[in-house]
């Protein structure tokens, strides 16, 4: 039987812009490796791989390189999936059992809203080489269990970075995360993303970093609520909200390519 799989433009209400994503369905499990090699196929930052379970479905992420642990963009892309063909009625929530535990999204409006963790800041050294593998100086540096997170002094600064990526692919970690307070009404802060080790140079929008940026810029700020903006050349928005502990990751999505893998 043919698979269907879909490419999804999300945290964008546009085509051609936000972050594309895959989005496979699957009528049962399937091999790690065969994924892998769709997701190479794919060459998008990130192709997610669902499955019916009981009670929701299993949600796995691959980069063209890598399975990955967490992921946003391709999670809002999948709900939009499933809410778009019927699979799951648009009155209903998505539940998502991953690597990362269980996932949710819900529609609210025209928005979709994802329940993910926050991923809080660990205090962190500078790394040799940091500043030159993203050819700029920085004011802060902390990290979480994903990435490293760099704070530089303007918006200007964060658009118009030029990092050298074969240096940047030296930093363990899965990425690095450029952010500075935003100049650019209505956002409250900026953003961009870079991850050449799991394969993906600059990753157009982000929704785990900003499991991170929001508890980060709420220290700061003094507020739970934002609305973010990740200056890629692509561009995306995303609405965070933290609670509890939670991150609630807020966006749109637009369907550009539907097709069946034979």
């Amino acid at each position: 039987m043919p698979t269907p799989i879909y490419q999804v433009d999300a945290f964008t209400d546009k085509p051609f812009a936000g972050n594309p994503a895959g989005v496979c369905l699957l009528a049962k499990p399937a091999d790690p490796d065969w994924m892998q090699n769709v997701a190479r196929e794919m060459n998008l930052s990130e192709t997610a791989f669902i499955c019916p379970e009981a009670d929701g479905y299993r949600l796995r992420w691959f980069t063209p390189a890598v399975e990955v642990d967490l992921c946003g963009h391709a999670t809002l892309a999948t709900a939009h999936i499933l809410w778009q063909t019927g699979r799951l009625p648009k009155g209903e929530e998505a539940r998502f059992f991953t690597r990362s535990g269980l996932l949710k999204a819900k529609r609210k409006g025209d928005l979709i809203e994802l329940d993910f963790p926050a991923k809080p800041e660990e205090s962190a050294q500078p790394l040799a080489g940091l500043a030159e593998a993203l050819g700029t100086s920085f004011q802060y540096v902390c990290r979480n269990k994903f990435d490293y997170l760099v704070e530089v002094d303007s918006e200007d600064a964060v658009r118009n970075l030029k990092p050298d990526f074969a240096k940047l692919k030296e930093i363990e970690a899965r990425g690095v995360i450029v952010t500075s307070r935003a100049q650019t009404s209505p956002y409250d802060f900026v953003s961009r993303f870079f991850a050449p080790r799991v394969g993906v140079n600059e990753d157009p929008v982000t929704g785990s970093a900003h499991c991170f940026l929001g508890p980060y810029w709420a220290k700061r700020l003094g507020k739970n609520e934002f609305l973010a903006y990740q200056a890629s050349s692509r561009g995306g928005e995303i609405g965070v909200r933290l609670l509890g502990g939670r991150a609630f990751l807020s966006g749109k999505a637009v369907t550009v390519l539907k097709g069946e893998l034979v």
